[in-house]
């Protein structure tokens, strides 16, 4: 039996479950989650092997509507982010939030309209709906909206019929040899790893109290037989910023840390000693040239 391998977008507004779906796929954490919007800033490729047939993954920032609060460089890079993710794939897994349609979704909708691979949609947290008999006729709804190469209702936090998605999308890939080898699970680094995890511990301990303008740089990242060694620097733009993330007696700062050092761990299946460090760099947020030095670049 011949190879089939290809590109499959994870793509929709923020905060509908596009890393939690790509998670579940691959059985561990490859994207960071919170219930925050936009909490996935970058391209994240995560990779499923399952015997002749390879998924590659890319999951995306959500895209969203630009407004006044919503006008920083960072923001036209998440979306010029996601949109370029749309280019060259074999296949598009269109997230949305239940029986909810929102402007975003439509606006997400309308980049998808030149996308010439099949899209397949995927209705998530099924599992909180009130009312399950608004399900079949708003499925009918949204599948007016254009035509889906399949509609799936799923849990992605419970695994619910996202076997019967992935069997939608690998009816979408190509025969062709893989891309990968068979145990990679992604294609970023341990030190972008590394980076992110602690920036998913800032956004879920935080909540509303910390805006956007937060991100983590990794100055050393040094192993050795027994332990590896990470210093991490967390850049905020005003000095409030860096006294909300301290906490009183640096005790939010530590339990940050903690949570981070210990999925680290899990990740690298290795002893880590974490440091960390918190900065104030003015306008880092809106600065296409800090954007860059810090990572968030494109090529």
């Amino acid at each position: 039996m011949s190879q089939t391998c290809g590109f499959v977008a994870i793509v929709g507004r923020p905060n509908v479950g596009k890393s939690t779906l790509m998670n579940r796929i691959l059985g561990q954490k490859v994207s960071i989650t919170s219930r925050r919007p936009q909490t996935t800033r970058h391209q994240v490729m995560g990779i499923k092997t399952d015997g002749d047939t390879q998924f590659v993954f890319v999951d995306t920032p959500g895209m969203h509507i630009m407004s006044k609060d919503r006008n920083k460089a960072i923001n036209h890079f998440m979306n010029q982010a996601a949109t370029q993710a749309l280019r060259d794939v074999d296949c598009v897994v269109f997230i949305i939030d239940r029986t909810r349609w929102s402007d975003e979704d439509q606006a997400v909708l309308k980049r998808l309209e030149h996308v010439e691979a099949p899209i397949v949609l995927a209705v998530n947290k099924v599992d909180r709906l009130q009312d399950k008999a608004s399900l079949l006729p708003w499925l009918s709804e949204v599948g007016a909206r254009r035509e889906f190469a399949a509609i799936v209702p799923i849990s992605a936090k419970h695994g619910t019929q996202v076997e019967t998605l992935e069997a939608e999308v690998a009816k979408h890939l190509p025969e062709s040899v893989h891309f990968f080898p068979e145990d990679q699970v992604t294609d970023r680094s341990m030190r972008f790893m590394a980076a992110e995890l602690v920036r998913e511990k800032i956004m879920r301990q935080l909540g509303d109290e910390l805006p956007y303008q937060v991100t983590v740089e990794i100055e050393e990242f040094r192993e050795t037989d027994r332990v590896t060694h990470i210093s991490a620097l967390i850049l905020v733009e005003r000095q409030g910023q860096k006294v909300i993330l301290i906490g009183d007696n640096g005790e939010r700062i530590k339990n940050i840390g903690r949570e981070a050092r210990l999925d680290i761990e899990r990740v690298l299946d290795t002893k880590v000693m974490l440091n960390l460090w918190v900065k104030v760099k003015r306008g880092w947020s809106d600065d296409e040239r800090a954007l860059k030095s810090l990572g968030y670049d494109l090529d």
